[in-house]
């Protein structure tokens, strides 16, 4: 018999080398474990040298893990922001405006009037918010002789006296930023239209209460 003839690869030995190597090997999964806490004889199923391991462990005292920080001392922040947003907004109606929870809510592609301290309010497509807590602040762009202008407002700010909504867009945005309304193709423009329609409304409605309470007669 030709000795040359059942020569294999060497490749073809490694494998089958590698195939009884791990059948030597215990298996460790779930089972076994559960096995190895239930049975008396759970030592079979460790390797002697595995089982030397396991008693010199044995024998060191595991301390228990040291609690985090957050455990013992819990985050101040949200406190402090629910304190700071009080004392800026006692009433809740900028929270409740923002809100997305709400249905009423201010959203992004609606008019929004800002009325500050300082200067004649300004309007503007509301096109994106910012939310930070306290520091929460919204962008509108409007249009200044011809030109599109865009500014961002702190909601929360004691410069800032009123925030109205002057025009509600019809359908809903599918998107959190209406950056393309920045393009000459999307963009509003001037919103004085809508300011100036919203105005006549609320003027109409301050004019039908009076004459309501001038008529109503008087016990």
């Amino acid at each position: 018999m030709n000795v040359a003839m059942v020569r294999r690869p060497l490749g073809c030995l490694k494998t089958v080398m590698r195939q009884n190597r791990q059948q030597r090997i215990p298996i460790r999964c779930l089972a076994t474990e559960a096995a190895t806490t239930s049975s008396p004889n759970s030592h079979a199923i460790y390797t002697p040298r595995q089982q030397s391991w396991k008693q010199k462990l044995d024998k060191f005292q595991v301390y228990a893990p040291i609690p985090s920080i957050r455990e013992t001392h819990p985050d101040p922040m949200p406190a402090l922001k629910e304190k700071q947003k009080a004392e800026m907004d006692p009433t809740g109606a900028r929270s409740r405006l923002f809100d997305r929870s709400l249905p009423d809510c201010a959203k992004v592609g609606d008019v929004l009037m800002v009325t500050t301290k300082s200067g004649e309010p300004s309007a503007g497509a509301f096109i994106e918010i910012r939310r930070r807590g306290v520091d929460t602040a919204i962008l509108l762009r409007g249009q200044l002789m011809k030109l599109g202008v865009e500014m961002w407002y702190k909601i929360y700010s004691p410069t800032v006296t009123g925030i109205d909504i002057v025009w509600r867009r019809p359908k809903r945005a599918r998107r959190a930023r209406l950056t393309y309304m920045r393009k000459p193709k999307h963009d509003m423009g001037s919103v004085d239209q809508y300011v100036f329609t919203w105005k006549q409304e609320r003027a109409a409605l301050r004019r039908t209460s009076s004459k309501k309470k001038a008529t109503r007669p008087i016990i």
